[in-house]
């Protein structure tokens, strides 16, 4: 297989499309490998991810968890010397055959530390991947799609009399649930969250722990966390990781009760990592 870059992709659009019936799956990753210059971060991953179900990947740090997120929406090859080799499928469609700007408006991402513009206001910052679009929204539709964006996110009622104020006054938690408000507003079929939680307070922990407990019925989640009750609490389906290769993946219940491969076990038990 050759290395994907965006030099090779065309610019051919990402059509959205409904995830196959028969199957269920929204991604389809096959002999996914990624690396660093010489590094093999990522080895021969094969993996289904369903639609509408919130998938937790969990491993020690430096397993290859956050750089196998990275590939799914093509955020990977932004680093100098980093490619992917293998196949990612959207709705049976290459991710890599089509441009980095149409993936990430159907697979949005959300990082560990929130991220909200420090420059743009609330809805501003909501409003900012819609600027991409195909057909840029009028004003009345893009009050529309902030609010409902900001809805989903459950943060519309704590922000609504204070659009027009800096981002930056908000709390981390609610930072944290405005980055997803933003990612939620391209109307994303998936969405990437690498441990959103990692930097917050319990309480904001809990709140963004019940969105995306919540988000599964209208869109694919994948979350890397470093906490097994997290993974426990939110997810419908666990893949383990260790040394950048694809360990187990299973129903999360099968997952923490009855693991298939001892390291799984040892992992989960706390004898490492």
């Amino acid at each position: 297989m050759s290395p994907h870059d965006d030099a090779t992709a065309p610019s051919t659009d990402l059509s959205r499309s409904a995830a196959p019936a028969e199957t269920a799956i929204r991604i389809a990753v096959d002999d996914l490998n990624a690396y660093f210059a010489d590094v093999h971060a990522v080895r021969h991953v094969s993996v289904g991810l369903p639609d509408r179900h919130v998938t937790a990947i969990i491993g020690p740090s430096g397993c290859g968890k956050s750089t196998f997120l990275r590939c799914l929406n093509r955020m990977h090859e932004t680093i100098p010397l980093a490619r992917a080799t293998g196949t990612v499928l959207l709705d049976g469609q290459d991710i890599y055959a089509v441009s980095p700007v149409a993936v990430r408006r159907q697979v949005g991402m959300v990082f560990q530390r929130p991220t909200p513009f420090p420059t743009m206001s609330i809805r501003e910052n909501v409003a900012a991947g819609l600027a991409v679009a195909d057909h840029r929204p009028t004003r009345k539709q893009e009050d529309e799609i902030v609010e409902r964006a900001l809805k989903r996110a459950a943060l519309w009622d704590e922000v609504k009399d204070r659009l027009k104020t800096s981002a930056t006054g908000l709390s981390g938690g609610q930072q944290q649930r405005l980055c997803i408000a933003r990612a939620l507003a391209t109307d994303p079929e998936v969405l990437l969250l690498d441990e959103p939680t990692a930097s917050l307070d319990p309480i904001s922990t809990q709140k963004v722990e019940e969105l995306i407990y919540e988000l599964r019925t209208d869109v694919t989640v994948v979350i890397v966390t470093h906490n097994m009750q997290q993974a426990a609490r939110v997810s419908d389906q666990t893949a383990f990781f260790l040394g950048g290769e694809l360990i187990e993946v299973a129903p999360t219940e099968k997952m923490f009760t009855s693991p298939t491969d001892e390291r799984t076990e040892s992992y989960i038990t706390g004898r490492f990592g």
